[in-house]
């Protein structure tokens, strides 16, 4: 949406409660109890460490927000829309901290604070925390996402990721002639822009054209009608129709893909590194045998071309201050302890949410946890965000309906027709 469309939008819709929300913040006389709006429980774990460690300085009024991204974005926008002061510290999912700083909602960091939290951050999770040169979120974590197999069926796949890049192509053939599953996620939400924008990378293009977040969004273009495009659009075919496509492809998430690949005829996966934590999880219950973990290997992103490494998908959490907050540079003071190294190893450790910073991938006991730390931070620096526009929200839903489902998609046709309908919505012509 436009900044205007944005706000006019989300203040219509809270006319009968925007009152309750603003006058539930306001000058609060000098209080040092920072609101947090966090997204998982370990953040409410180091939060506490940091209150204490503080000697006083300040504590948290910890509010959870929904576990899925929609929830998290639709919550937050309902409270800033409506200027809740009491809004101090927040946890935004990477694709939505341009929205919210077009509209005007977020505080931006300082050039001295810009410096201090990009130190040392991976190039992933940095490009996703800046806004037109601006930074808007301190990188709290990273993500991406690895190439899984089962070693076992590699002989009769005839592909081995050990042995170097593999392409989306070779693993499709290989999986469907070994009669195992390439699992990945075709479902109609955040998870399948994730996929469409790794594949268009990975072919070379991109979403959006450039220049993108400084123009109306009646002016924005999109680059999908491309031969990326049609790449990534004959994947995402080509998967759905094979037999290596999992029961339930086209409403398939990151734990149905996990299930997949847990399941007897699993043989591949793209997902994130949380799955290696939740496999342990899964044996302990007794739903996989103790030796599971020996049969999985990992590797980088899959290839379009044999030649052209793969963009893998970026994600993660960055922490922001809302524009409102009585509290702002209190606020700044808590996110050095919250974003610390020390905070970030404890995520990983904790969550299996990756560290934005380099080093961290380095910690003796992080390295033995993660036997990957390494893929894993070679992915998330050369990880591919999705597109940073303050016209995200509009961007990502006609992804979503043009590339779904995937077992309907042409190449000869849906390039140019998710393109148009990209264009006509962020122009108002069409609704989604």
């Amino acid at each position: 949406m436009h900044k205007g469309r944005l706000r006019t939008a989300a203040v219509t819709s809270l006319t009968l409660i925007a009152a309750t929300l603003t006058g539930c913040g306001g000058d609060d006389g000098g209080s040092t109890t920072l609101s947090y709006f966090i997204a998982d429980g370990p953040q409410q774990d180091v939060a506490e460490r940091c209150a204490a460690e503080s000697g006083g300085a300040y504590s948290f009024d910890i509010q959870r927000l929904p576990n899925n991204a929609a929830g998290g974005r639709e919550q937050l926008l309902r409270r800033l829309a409506a200027e809740d002061r009491s809004l101090d510290i927040v946890s935004v999912d990477p694709p939505f901290m341009a929205e919210f700083a077009n509209a005007g909602f977020l505080r931006v960091f300082t050039d001295a604070e810009r410096q201090e939290f990009s130190n040392g951050v991976l190039q992933g999770p940095l490009e996703q925390s800046l806004f037109r040169d601006d930074m808007w979120s301190a990188p709290l974590y990273g993500n991406t996402q690895l190439l899984w197999y089962r070693k076992s069926v590699l002989q009769k796949a005839g592909v081995d990721p050990a042995a170097g890049p593999v392409t989306w192509d070779q693993l499709i053939q290989g999986a469907s002639s070994a009669g195992v599953t390439l699992a990945a996620q075709g479902r109609r939400n955040e998870s399948l822009m994730v996929w469409v924008n790794a594949l268009v990378a990975s072919a070379g293009g991109s979403i959006l054209a450039e220049g993108s977040q400084n123009v109306p969004a009646d002016q924005v273009k999109g680059e999908l009608d491309s031969p990326a495009g049609t790449a990534a659009v004959k994947v995402m075919h080509d998967l759905a129709i094979s037999p290596a496509a999992p029961a339930g492809f086209t409403t398939a998430g990151e734990e149905d893909s996990r299930a997949a690949f847990q399941a007897g005829n699993g043989g591949f996966m793209v997902n994130w590194p949380y799955v290696w934590a939740a496999f342990d999880t899964a044996i302990e219950e007794g739903s996989l045998p103790a030796d599971f973990k020996n049969d999985v290997g990992w590797a980088a992103y899959p290839r379009i071309e044999a030649g052209t490494p793969g963009a893998a998908p970026s994600g993660g959490l960055g922490l922001s201050i809302s524009a409102f907050s009585d509290r702002q540079d209190l606020a700044v003071e808590a996110i050095r302890c919250l974003a610390s190294p020390q905070s970030q190893k404890e995520f990983m450790i904790s969550a299996g949410n990756p560290a934005a910073l380099a080093s961290v991938f380095d910690d003796p006991e992080i390295r033995e946890m993660f036997p990957m730390a390494d893929e894993i931070r070679t992915g998330m620096d050369n990880a591919t965000p999705r597109p940073v526009s303050p016209y995200y929200g509009d961007v990502t839903g006609s992804i979503q309906a043009g590339f779904h489902p995937p077992d309907d998609l042409n190449p000869q046709t849906t390039p140019r027709e998710a393109n148009q309908l990209l264009e006509d919505v962020l122009s108002n012509r069409r609704l989604i």
